[in-house]
């Protein structure tokens, strides 16, 4: 299969804001901003990452979530469609991708996070009780 012009689109809205990079993966494509999961392409539309922060401005601009069926159930992912306009040009596309950029470095810094917490947890338990008594063998 040859480059998808979409994507190549996509990539070249990216530029002016840093590195961009795509990648294949199941059967779409992801796109990575200075090293950052920013979006994917699946079905040939554009998903940019969102947060609790960032969700509403896409909500408010008519976008619409990546879902898909698992287990017989509708999951929704953190990605959303960017608005129609800002497929246009890179400066529309500016302010969306910052957001994306936003939630993707708030979502890398949280799993940074929880392995800390996690040895902090625990180094903080107590040693088990040692056994007194005669010990049979």
């Amino acid at each position: 299969m040859g480059p998808d012009p979409f994507v190549d689109h996509c990539l070249e809205l990216l530029t002016p804001l840093g590195a961009v990079r795509s990648r294949r993966m199941f059967g779409g494509h992801g796109l990575y901003l200075d090293g950052s999961f920013i979006a994917l392409i699946a079905f040939g539309r554009l998903y940019l990452k969102v947060n609790a922060q960032t969700k509403p401005d896409f909500e408010a601009a008519g976008c619409e979530p990546f879902v898909y069926e698992g287990k017989g159930k509708r999951v929704e992912m953190s990605y959303w469609t960017a608005p129609p306009d800002a497929l246009e040009s890179s400066a529309q596309m500016a302010p969306w991708a910052r957001r994306a950029m936003q939630a993707a470095l708030a979502a890398a810094a949280a799993k940074a996070v929880k392995p800390a917490r996690k040895r902090a947890a625990g180094a903080a338990k107590p040693p088990p009780p040692a056994t007194s008594g005669p010990t049979r063998h």
